[in-house]
């Protein structure tokens, strides 16, 4: 199976930089072994095509996601099967099969190349890479692949402090709010907790009934999943599946308050 039935061969603002250096490593024996090679240099006379451009676009945010859920899951130091288990299931839930040997052979890659370089020079990379990435990603599409962060984060049932650490330290090296963060660690229980439906919708239980209705529409707003649509189907329907979870905390809010 071609690498490029999930992660294809251009990589747009990948080609050079701390992402691109881990593109090398991780994917470049991959494509050796019979997939479409991978390049940051396909400019022709008349500018990238619409489609390379897409194609960019696309494979830059699904690696950065794997580079960013490489540090995630080994913020306690180790690598469990149950967790690979977890990754798994969550690329096929949200990619389709294709993404699952791929992705899987990508994340061991860069727990190696982790380990080779120990765990301050890795961190430094990372927050190299986030700089990198917020120079070429808007907020929506940043705001989303942390959506991702969190969910594999989340996906045995609990996230320890270690991986919460993690998540704080990549969504700040993305400019991602505290707000933001918090409301997405709050998501899976909106529509059933109360408490996590003001942190949905980055509010304290003392908000006005105007307050409660501004903060939904700002949210709405930011996290709408139109603003994500360049980047493929999979990753709007991912997004929608978030977008509905805000609005569950709304009506959830809504109901207690009788609006």
């Amino acid at each position: 199976m071609g690498v490029g039935k999930w992660i294809g061969g251009f990589f747009g603002f990948m080609s050079g930089g701390p992402l691109g250096a881990l593109a090398g490593y991780a994917l470049g024996w991959l494509f050796d072994k019979g997939a479409e090679g991978f390049s940051g240099d396909n400019y022709q006379d008349g500018g990238y095509s619409a489609q390379q451009q897409y194609e960019g676009q696309r494979n830059s945010f699904l690696f950065s996601l794997l580079v960013l859920a490489s540090y995630i899951i080994k913020a306690d130091g180790k690598v469990m099967h149950s967790e690979m288990e977890f990754v798994r299931s969550f690329l096929r839930r949200n990619f389709g099969e294709a993404a699952v040997s791929q992705g899987e052979q990508i994340l061991l890659r860069l727990f190696d190349r982790q380990k080779q370089m120990g765990t301050m020079a890795f961190k430094n990379t990372i927050r190299e890479a986030c700089a990198e990435i917020t120079q070429h990603m808007d907020y929506s599409q940043r705001l989303q692949l942390t959506n991702f962060l969190v969910m594999i984060a989340q996906a045995d049932g609990s996230v320890p402090q270690s991986e919460i650490d993690a998540l704080q330290f990549v969504a700040a090296s993305l400019g991602i709010s505290e707000e933001d963060l918090a409301s997405m660690l709050n998501l899976s229980t909106g529509s059933t907790n109360i408490d996590a439906a003001y942190k949905v919708l980055g509010i304290t239980p003392d908000a006005t009934d105007d307050e409660v209705k501004a903060a939904y529409r700002r949210m709405a707003l930011k996290h709408h999943p139109d603003r994500v649509a360049t980047l493929g189907e999979d990753v709007r329907k991912a997004a929608e599946k978030k977008f509905q979870e805000i609005n569950a905390a709304k009506e959830t809010i809504y109901k207690a308050r009788g609006l």
